[in-house]
């Protein structure tokens, strides 16, 4: 029920639920015949969704939490890769085979840095929640991943239970503990560095940053500035921008939830 209940009522403080939540108090209004009021609930719904879905917000909020943490040049060596779950399909028909989501790159940035000889381990951390899918544990699928572009199976360690990122990091931490670990290269996407980062940090490993999926590249920042067809794009809503601002608006709220719960 936790879990659920923190999965729901992020919903209603993102900019679409907070919008709906608008509109249906002018709903309410409306039957009352309460024109003010009305008038300032649909405001601040369009008004919402209008900053929500605006270029320039988007992107620099996304970016303060990605450019956070950018890759070392060149990235340490480290004891093992812990790659966190979040960019797999399960093979659940009509899918032919696990297929991967936008947060793939995880996976596969985890292998290139195993291939490019940066730890010997490689720690796929994961499960998968029943109401949201369902299927096997992700885990599994990034190791099927991983085996099929050439990681030996020795290599691959799998925590099929973690539901979150503070599962993810304790499940991970006693996987690891036996063969006393604690420097890893920690991959996740570049907006959920931050969080996972300070979580692991916590239960006492030596985190490296190596992150992965950015959304925000020097391009994204700089061509709106530079051409009119960049500046009014920027402008006009789109839902895009609604998505990646609501992601990174998840990430702020992890971090106040995790902080009140001791996580970080």
């Amino acid at each position: 029920m936790v879990l659920f209940l923190s999965k729901l009522l992020p919903l209603f403080v993102y900019p679409l639920g907070l919008s709906c939540i608008c509109l249906a108090i002018a709903l309410i209004l409306i039957w009352q015949k309460k024109r003010r009021g009305t008038a300032i609930a649909v405001a601040a719904a369009l008004m919402i969704l209008l900053v929500g879905s605006n270029g320039w917000v988007a992107t620099q909020v996304v970016k303060s939490l990605e450019w956070r943490y950018l890759p070392a040049t060149p990235l340490p060596n480290a004891e093992a890769i812990v790659v966190l779950g979040g960019g797999v399909k399960p093979a659940i028909p009509p899918r032919p085979w696990v297929d991967l989501a936008e947060g793939g790159d995880r996976i596969i940035h985890g292998v290139r840095l195993y291939q490019a000889g940066k730890a010997p381990l490689l720690v796929l951390s994961g499960g998968r929640i029943p109401w949201q899918g369902g299927g096997p544990p992700e885990s599994g699928d990034m190791a099927a991943i991983a085996a099929a572009l050439g990681v030996p199976s020795q290599a691959i360690w799998q925590d099929p239970d973690s539901l979150n990122t503070y599962e993810n990091a304790v499940n991970v931490r006693e996987l690891l503990e036996s063969r006393g670990i604690r420097r890893i290269l920690l991959v996740t996407s570049a907006m959920h560095m931050p969080r996972s980062l300070a979580i692991f940090q916590k239960q006492g490993f030596e985190a490296i940053a190596a992150p992965t999926d950015f959304l925000i590249s020097e391009q994204e920042i700089d061509e709106p500035r530079t051409t009119l067809a960049g500046q009014l794009l920027a402008l006009i809503p789109q839902s895009e921008n609604l998505q990646d601002l609501t992601r990174a608006l998840k990430e702020y709220i992890g971090f106040v939830i995790y902080r009140l719960r001791g996580w970080l």
